[in-house]
């Protein structure tokens, strides 16, 4: 259902079209990255073959980093988390590509007017299948339509290659190798140039010990990096890299002891290598210094074990441990700072220098999970869940979405791994022969160890990082419902959430006090929510679909007045997010046209009409400020404020006319 929902330009995307779910919430249009259950977008963890994606989209949001012909499976975990899932605080998204058709080669695709995709898939004989997909954009002809003339003149675009080879060794041996590769790149003509880079590969082999026994080993590597490149001024040409590699290793075995236990127990463990700057001139001519931060390495390793234990047939309870030990280690150095003052380049005291594989920091953490389903009657359930999650890891940015420029964070002894304690409750009931699904959940969350930052805080090639970061706590609650059909000539659900995130930053100096240490709206708060999918199967070639999104908008602090000090007009600010942008709303449209559905014809294709933002409401991504004769005034930026209009072909042919469509 997700692959019929139309998207913004015209693209099929399952990944963007989850945030249609309840709990699952975006800061804006075309904003990458999502938030869920009150968790900021770092505290997300998205996975290809069990592999991390560190930014997993293209396009400045526009698109995932995933081609939806290749995905198999897309598995979202809000609460009740396995214990085999660890690394993030608020959410994971496994996803899993298709192994590949065991019948015969197919090719399938689709154009749009932005983008172009391709998948080849097959079998190798009997014991081996093929996937393989690509995609690109043609997208500057987007650009050359605008009135900007630098604009005009400027590039973007993107492309992703994925797959994945199966080999069946025998019944109880098979191997699987996937590999997913992608880059996007933004040319702002005379002023910047930027691009980024997504890698990883994941070896797995499964092995099956005996009919109750299986375990699954796998070797992982996954790896983010990125270049701006600054040309507007001349005499300042430069540029600047960032990168992180990780590396992990996984056993995970599945035990089924009788048929009311399922026991699941494994390590992981995980190598991250951060590259965290290196700035540099781009030409003979450029005052700019060469620069690079010290590089960062970590260890994350952890064991887990579970139980899925059927206590009688109305009554089942999952139980589950983690231990993690997290050792960040040198070659390095690390700032000491007087004790009776805060971190800032004036209390820097001294130097302490680690050699290699000298540990530097050291936090062993235990999580834990318990949750049980209650049924109630035939078609009514009652689940409760507790967990708690710890992260090592941060995204350091000052945006509530994820931007291409942003910089990763490995804990150490100043800034500790974050946590996270939530409680849930939902019941769940069935009408209609099971046709139709109603639920709705509870939650509350307690975070500590969250970061903020100071006024004025520069977050890129910042030797001191930890004299701009400050710690803090927040708290998250809030309930959804749904109401879903899934059978008939129309399907589709309704999802409202109301949810709330606070933050509080009341540290020991006024300088790391925020909003007199009292809570604050977060800056991704959106307290209302409501969205509602229909796809009505008008006949066996056409069906129509449409989804209607509503939220609160998102918090915001507005100057309310000015100043001046040394002769310069600054700005006085209210509280930190007192205020909010205009409510979001939105209303897309599409149908779909099939060609001859005949199951034994080699080809296959399909039409898609759809109009994304069909109220034409200018919905604001930022709001800025200005002082002009003076007075202070507001100006809103929205990336659409018209309709936008795109047609989409999609085509599938088989290698035999007997394959099955």
């Amino acid at each position: 259902m997700l692959k019929q929902i139309p998207m913004s330009l015209g693209e099929v995307d399952v990944i963007k079209s989850s945030l249609l779910l309840p709990g699952v919430q975006s800061v804006g249009e075309a904003a990458a990255g999502y938030n869920v259950r009150g968790g900021s977008t770092d505290q997300n963890l998205m996975l290809l073959n069990d592999a991390p994606i560190l930014n997993p989209f293209h396009f400045f949001g526009f698109f995932s980093t995933f081609n939806s012909d290749v995905i198999g499976d897309v598995t979202l975990y809000k609460s009740g988390i396995p214990a085999a899932f660890g690394w993030r605080l608020s959410a994971v998204r496994d996803v899993r590509l298709k192994e590949g058709n065991k019948e015969g080669f197919k090719v399938s695709g689709g154009i749009s007017p932005v983008t172009g995709r391709i998948m080849i898939e097959g079998p190798v004989k009997k014991r081996v299948t093929y996937i393989i997909s690509a995609r690109t954009t043609y997208s500057d002809w987007i650009l050359k339509q605008l009135d900007d003339i630098r604009l005009q003149n400027s590039t973007a675009g993107f492309y992703d290659i994925q797959g994945m080879t199966n080999i069946k060794i025998n019944p109880k041996n098979k191997i699987s190798l996937s590999g997913y590769y992608s880059k996007d790149h933004f040319d702002f003509y005379e002023v910047s140039a930027f691009n980024y880079v997504n890698g990883a590969a994941s070896l797995q082999w499964h092995h099956d010990f005996k009919p109750n026994l299986y375990a699954d080993f796998s070797a992982i590597m996954s790896d983010y990096s990125y270049q701006i490149n600054s040309v507007e001024n001349p005499l300042a040409m430069k540029g600047m890299r960032y990168r992180l590699d990780q590396r992990l290793v996984k056993a995970a075995f599945t035990y089924f002891p009788s048929d009311r236990h399922k026991i699941n127990f494994g390590l992981n463990s995980t190598f991250y290598k951060l590259a965290a700057g290196e700035q540099f001139p781009l030409n003979n001519t450029s005052i700019v210094l060469h620069q690079k931060l010290q590089e960062e390495q970590a260890l994350e390793s952890s064991v887990y074990i579970s139980d899925v234990f059927s206590l009688s047939p109305t009554i089942s309870i999952s139980g589950g441990l983690r231990f993690n030990i997290y050792t960040s280690f040198g070659p390095g150095s690390e700032y000491s700072y007087a004790g009776d003052a805060p971190l800032s380049e004036e209390s820097l005291q001294d130097t302490v220098h680690y050699s290699g594989g000298e540990v530097k920091s050291f936090y062993p953490d235990l999580e834990f999970r318990i949750s049980s389903r209650i049924l109630l009657g035939p078609a009514l359930s009652l689940k409760v869940g507790f967990q708690r999650m710890f992260q090592y890891i941060y995204l350091v940015s000052n945006t509530a979405a994820i931007s291409p420029t942003d910089i990763w964070k490995l804990s150490d002894n100043y800034i500790e791994p974050q946590r996270s304690d939530q409680y849930s409750l939902g019941i769940y009931r069935n009408f209609s022969r099971n046709t139709i699904e109603a639920s709705i959940e509870g939650y509350y969350k307690d975070l500590k160890n969250i970061i903020d930052y100071k006024s004025g805080a520069k977050l890129l090639m910042n030797e001191q990082i930890e004299t701009v970061l400050l710690n803090g706590s927040g708290k998250a609650y809030g309930i959804e419902f749904m109401l879903k059909k899934n059978k008939g000539s129309i399907t589709g659900w309704l999802a409202y959430t109301y949810a709330r995130i606070f933050h509080k930053v009341d540290g020991e100096y006024e300088e790391e006090i925020i909003n007199d240490g009292n809570y604050f709206p977060a800056l991704y708060d959106k307290p209302h929510d409501l969205k509602v999918v229909i796809n009505a199967k008008l006949s066996r070639r056409f069906n129509l679909t449409s989804n209607f999104v509503y939220t609160t908008g998102r918090p915001i602090t507005y100057p309310v007045g000015y100043f001046q000090y040394g002769g310069v007009n600054r700005f006085f600010y209210s509280d930190r997010n007192e205020y909010r942008v205009p409510d979001y709303i939105r209303l897309d449209l599409a149908a779909t046209y099939n060609g001859n559905l005949l199951a034994r014809k080699w080809n296959h294709s399909s039409l898609t009409f759809a109009v994304y933002n069909v109220l034409g409401r200018r919905n604001p991504y930022s709001i800025y400020f200005r002082l002009d004769e003076g007075l202070v005034k507001g100006y809103k930026m929205s990336i659409f404020g018209n309709p936008i209009f795109t047609i989409t072909y999609n085509f599938k042919i088989l290698g035999n006319a007997s394959g099955d469509y």
